[in-house]
């Protein structure tokens, strides 16, 4: 145990830390994409031999957090999880401008992620990788959503996370999780190929084959059927269900990261009584 506090102390503590790591990975969510752009800007221009550009400094700390609308600073008090978009119902206290309710939503989903791992793991080293990995999951899903960008800065170390946690709590398995990383990558690599050679159309990026590996590399070769059947299945109904309600979605590719985002939580966080029942429908 890394902390051995009263049970009500120690969930009431978790569930503010929860909060608090959604409210970071809203940062990570909203910055991240900008500061690759820009990254990516500087490097074409560098290529091209153009005149180097100074934009304002830019990154997970600086500047403080603004009205995406009015650009007015965001009061301290209105930046506290959940409660301070409530106390503003959604809105800016400058401007009145809509703030979006992904940023309660995050916070709440970090605080559930937070509790669900504390309840499985306690609060150990094991427990913090776990997190790690799910948290990181859950900004790659809402990024993937709002760009359907999968950055390398998040699938690669989230993979590289994966084969230290089996070198330090499940050594066994640490085979396993090289092939499945391997596995991973390949299966969504040929099945990209494929898809292009028949229909001469991208069916996902590769942000998707390095998120499967890296999912691999935290579970198990033996994990990654399930977690395709999950996710694609997922997918087909929601998108299905999405494009019948918004007719507007039609023929607008949709993010595959999101679904094996869904499945690696439930890997994680549940895989041994999935996997079980997943056994028992197999002839």
């Amino acid at each position: 145990m890394l902390v051995d506090l009263p049970p009500p102390l120690l969930w009431t503590l978790a569930t503010v830390l929860g909060l608090c790591l959604g409210s970071f990975l809203n940062v990570v969510i909203t910055r991240l994409p900008v500061m690759l752009m820009q990254a990516w800007r500087s490097e074409a221009r560098a290529a091209l031999e153009l005149e180097e550009e100074a934009p304002p400094r830019f990154n997970l700390v600086t500047p403080r957090s603004i009205c995406p609308r009015c650009e007015a600073p965001i009061a301290w008090h209105d930046n506290i999880p959940v409660l301070g978009w409530l106390k503003r119902r959604g809105r800016c206290a400058t401007c009145g401008g809509h703030i979006s309710p992904q940023y309660p939503l995050v916070e709440l989903a970090g605080g559930a992620l937070t509790l669900a791992v504390l309840g499985l793991y306690g609060a150990t080293l094991q427990g913090v990788f776990i997190l790690g990995a799910c948290l990181t999951l859950l900004a790659m899903a809402v990024i993937d959503l709002r760009t359907q960008l999968l950055p390398d800065l998040l699938t690669l170390p989230l993979l590289w996370a994966g084969l230290l946690y089996q070198l330090l709590f499940q050594p066994l398995m640490l085979p396993d999780a090289v092939i499945g990383a391997i596995v991973g990558y390949l299966a969504l690599w040929s099945f990209y190929w494929l898809f292009k050679l028949v229909t001469g159309k991208e069916g996902m990026g590769y942000g998707d084959f390095k998120l499967l590996a890296a999912l691999g590399a935290w579970v198990g070769w033996q994990y990654l059927p399930l977690i395709l059947i999950l996710s694609a299945g997922a997918g087909a109904v929601i998108g299905l269900l999405l494009q019948v309600a918004l007719p507007r979605l039609r023929g607008v590719p949709l993010p595959f990261g999101p679904w094996l985002a869904m499945a690696g939580w439930l890997a994680l966080l549940v895989g041994e009584p999935l996997m079980a029942s997943y056994l028992t429908l197999i002839p």
